[in-house]
């Protein structure tokens, strides 16, 4: 670790890279390309199908809409640069790169939160209170709370960035991790980090604690509306409609509770790597798989509107070809 002056402030960070081994850091380098482009193709996908069907023009697909846009997003703040500072073998960024890669990342991150918990709330309204669905869930409440959500996020995170890069930086200007995020500034700041701690853990506490609050609340109700059901068929479509959100939420709240609300210790890196990496990388991949395959309307729309025009399209090349 290169040591800094109290006084200095570095200009430029060096993050961790995937592996000092060259055959190691090729295999991350692909590994990392191929949760980007199929994080990127399955989200666009997703978003084509919400837009075309007319059927999915719901407030659960709106959400989803903005769930896929928010994870193309989170995985675009990170993954290109993991990938650049690997094939370059630079890996270094700038004080301004490192801000707008936490606030972005932060952002993202804490809008997803919300939108997952707007996502179980829509769930409990149309099992629980069907025949007021449509008033519960009206158009410009679905704005207003996809409005609300991105806007108190990239304030919070704002005030974070702008917070934490007022700290010294005299340990080192190294970085124990692969990308800029708020705990392994920790590490490496000379500064009392106490009081900024305590806010991170308020905010992120009250942001993480209140959506999952209301998603526990949500699903409470929701299976005791299961439980009331009489027939076998009923209450397994009304639970298939929820397992997807339940995958999602588990995995993602899970990472983000781990990494952000609990007390940080010299080894924290060594577990927060990766933890970051499954909720900033994979789970953006994984969240329109797991909706696809367990949806039927999505995978009509795909087979019917994308593969079918695919195949009479390149069967019209070939017979203008020949």
């Amino acid at each position: 670790m290169e040591p800094f002056n109290q006084s200095s402030s570095p200009s430029r960070f060096i993050l961790l890279g995937l592996s000092s081994s060259p055959p190691l850091a090729v295999i991350g380098f692909l590994a990392f390309l191929v949760i980007y482009l199929t994080t990127l193709l399955a989200n666009l996908l997703l978003i084509i199908v919400v837009c075309i069907n007319s059927k999915l023009q719901t407030p659960m697909y709106f959400f989803l809409a903005n769930l896929s846009f928010i994870d193309i997003c989170l995985s675009t703040t990170i993954v290109p640069k993991i990938l650049i500072n690997t094939l370059t073998k630079d890996r270094s960024i700038s004080l301004l790169e490192c801000a707008v890669q936490m606030h972005l990342h932060l952002a993202f991150g804490s809008t997803e939160c919300f939108i997952l918990a707007f996502m179980a709330f829509d769930r409990f309204a149309a099992i629980c209170r069907p025949l007021h669905y449509n008033n519960i869930m009206s158009k410009k409440l679905c704005i207003c709370f996809a409005a609300a959500s991105w806007t108190s996020s990239f304030i919070n995170s704002m005030v974070h960035v702008i917070y934490t890069f007022q700290m010294s930086f005299c340990h080192s200007h190294h970085l124990n991790h692969y990308f800029c995020e708020f705990p392994p500034f920790l590490h490496i700041s000379c500064s009392d980090t106490e009081l900024h701690e305590l806010a991170m853990y308020i905010s992120t506490g009250i942001i993480v604690t209140l959506s999952f609050l209301l998603i526990l609340i949500s699903y409470t109700h929701i299976l005791f509306a299961i439980f009331k059901i009489s027939t076998y068929h009923g209450k397994y479509t009304a639970f298939s409609t929820c397992a997807s959100h339940i995958i999602v939420v588990s995995v993602y709240y899970g990472a983000i509770m781990i990494l952000y609300l609990r007390p940080h210790s010299p080894s924290s890196p060594d577990i927060d790597r990766p933890i970051s990496i499954l909720y900033s990388a994979v789970t953006p991949m994984l969240n329109p798989i797991i909706y696809s395959v367990r949806n039927e309307d999505v995978k009509w729309t795909i087979r019917k509107n994308l593969v079918v025009k695919v195949v009479l399209k390149s069967n019209s090349f070939l017979h203008k070809s020949f």
